[in-house]
């Protein structure tokens, strides 16, 4: 089968779409033939060596690409699934030679969930990385007053807006003003166009400051000093928690794949609660030509391979 892999790091360049055996469920796993995969900046960074120099990358001759993957189980080996099933899943073991811009992938039955109903699946696709991604940083706040999103416009962002609405909090949301709409739309109830000065505009709006933030714009010490004085703050980077300033509970998110929360953010997005948006589809051999486009920034939405 067919997987883009890469053997040395570097630009998009080094993205080889080989020919490498098709891999084999073991015991809880199943194999998902691909029908579409998400390209997100974990991706690049894998790519360009950033996550090997930051030491959450070990030494490997090969890496596979890819943690988000819609498609159907083509293997369902000793697991609940059925040969033919529509399923999402994430990939979150990030060092493994094969990732999702592949022709197959085989994931623990755990990481993988049915793909939400009356979706296509390079839609699906956009959503286990991302979402699951908001929910779990959403799952670090105990607040049930005002929480602040920034990038609200993004992929991780816009997915933070709608739960946290979800969840009846009032979310103040930062992004582009030519975003305002969208992020509304998605379930804003303020809105504090991006720029400097960023805690000043934001207790304009919520005198004192919020109670807790999201901070996927990694905006850091910006955004804290729109938390008020023991509030809360959810870093979404390795290196990108600010130290806990005025007694600030700081806390990071770190992805990890589950099957049943997925399956429940699945219905969200079968239903329209979730915003499943695709900035451009490509076919599996223009993965470097993805990876350009997505490092060029101004994406709403996630670009999608397609085998």
């Amino acid at each position: 089968m067919r997987a883009v892999v890469v053997r040395r790091f570097g630009g998009p360049e080094v993205l080889e779409v080989a020919s490498v055996p098709r891999p084999e469920p073991g015991p809880g796993q199943v194999r998902i033939r691909v029908a579409a995969a998400a390209v997100n900046p974990v991706d690049l960074a894998t790519r360009s060596g950033a996550l090997s120099s930051a030491g959450v990358v070990p030494p490997r001759e090969v890496l596979g690409l890819g943690w988000d993957v819609a498609g159907e189980i083509d293997d369902a080996g000793d697991t609940g699934f059925r040969v033919g099933d529509a399923v999402i899943g994430l990939r979150d073991r990030i060092a493994t030679p094969l990732g999702a811009y592949a022709d197959h992938i085989v994931l623990d039955a755990a990481a993988v969930a049915p793909a939400p109903a009356g979706v296509s699946p390079v839609e699906a696709a956009t959503l286990p990385l991302n979402a699951l991604t908001a929910a779990q940083a959403l799952d670090l706040v105990e607040s049930t007053g005002t929480i602040l999103v920034t990038g609200a416009a993004g992929a991780v962002g816009g997915h933070a807006v709608a739960l946290a609405h979800a969840r009846k909090l009032r979310v103040v949301a930062v992004a582009s003003e030519t975003d305002e709409a969208q992020v509304r739309a998605f379930g804003a109830t303020e809105f504090v166009p991006r720029g400097p000065s960023l805690g000043d505009r934001v207790r304009a709006v919520v005198p004192g400051g919020v109670d807790a933030a999201l901070d996927t714009a990694l905006l850091g010490l910006d955004t804290l000093d729109a938390v008020r004085g023991g509030g809360e703050f959810v870093a979404f980077a390795a290196g990108a928690a600010p130290l806990p300033l005025r007694g600030i509970r700081v806390r990071s998110v770190w992805i990890r794949a589950d099957g049943e929360r997925l399956a429940e953010l699945a219905r969200l997005a079968g239903n329209g609660t979730l915003p499943l948006r695709v900035a451009g589809v490509l076919p599996l051999a223009e993965a470097a030509t993805a990876h350009e486009r997505l490092a060029a920034g101004g994406l709403r939405g996630r670009l999608v391979l397609t085998p």
